[in-house]
């Protein structure tokens, strides 16, 4: 597992649907695939010509509905109504990634009452608390975090415990804490975005309508997207980031 790259920071990228400007890292870029298909490029890195849409699922959807990203690539593009959907679901699995490497580097730790204890130390940044937990875990998270005067640290609840299962290599994870260091400060960063993309906040508020059957794309199958589906082809030109 790779961290993305960041030569596109420091640098403004115009939105295709609002023309308003903005950091690359507050939006989604697309590149042509080689089968003429929009292809999100959510780690900025895929070569070719990109086109670049605010982070926002409405948006994502218009750009697709309007044929903007035809007129930002000045090519016939084919995209799907389903396109926002996709990166929703890249956007998710970017995040589950970068916590599994996060826990790879010991900065996450596991279960109610260790959380506490780390609480109680004072290197925690952020919190975790599973969508599908109970709403009086997540309190209590709260009570603890200010007791232990943790008052900045977010609480983090977009994923389900099954998908933090797989992620932190464990089983039925419902409370987790964030410690001190760059990975988790990524994933805090990569949650942020995700949360703006649904337009709910990072806790996870107004997630009602998720589907329980709801699956993720994969890790392996978000490098495939990455690294070899779009290797070749991906459009004439070049642009910086």
């Amino acid at each position: 597992m790779q961290l993305p790259p960041t030569e596109t920071e420091g640098s403004e990228r115009t939105c295709v649907v609002t023309r308003r400007r903005g950091a690359p890292q507050t939006m989604i870029r697309f590149v042509r695939g080689p089968d003429g298909i929009i292809t999100p490029d959510i780690r900025a890195r895929l070569p070719g010509r990109g086109v670049w849409v605010e982070a926002r699922a409405e948006l994502v959807a218009q750009a697709s509905k309007k044929g903007l990203f035809s007129k930002g690539l000045k090519e016939k593009i084919e995209s799907g109504p389903e396109l926002a959907d996709t990166v929703d679901r890249l956007l998710e699995t970017d995040c589950l990634q970068m916590l599994a490497l996060a826990n790879k580097g010991g900065a996450v730790i596991n279960g109610f009452n260790k959380v506490v204890e780390a609480l109680e130390k004072g290197n925690v940044i952020g919190l975790i608390a599973a969508l599908d937990g109970g709403a009086d875990g997540k309190r209590k998270l709260r009570q603890f975090a200010r007791r232990c005067g943790a008052t900045t640290a977010p609480i983090v609840g977009l994923f389900r415990s099954n998908q933090l299962d797989l992620a932190l290599g464990r089983t039925n994870v419902i409370h987790a804490a964030l410690v001190k260091g760059g990975a988790c400060e990524s994933f805090l960063e990569r949650c942020r975005k995700l949360a703006g993309y649904r337009g709910i906040s990072l806790e996870g508020d107004s997630l009602e309508n998720l589907n329980d059957g709801h699956i993720s794309v994969t890790a392996a199958q978000l490098d495939v997207v990455d690294e070899e589906n779009y290797r070749a082809g991906s459009g004439a030109g070049s642009e910086a980031g």
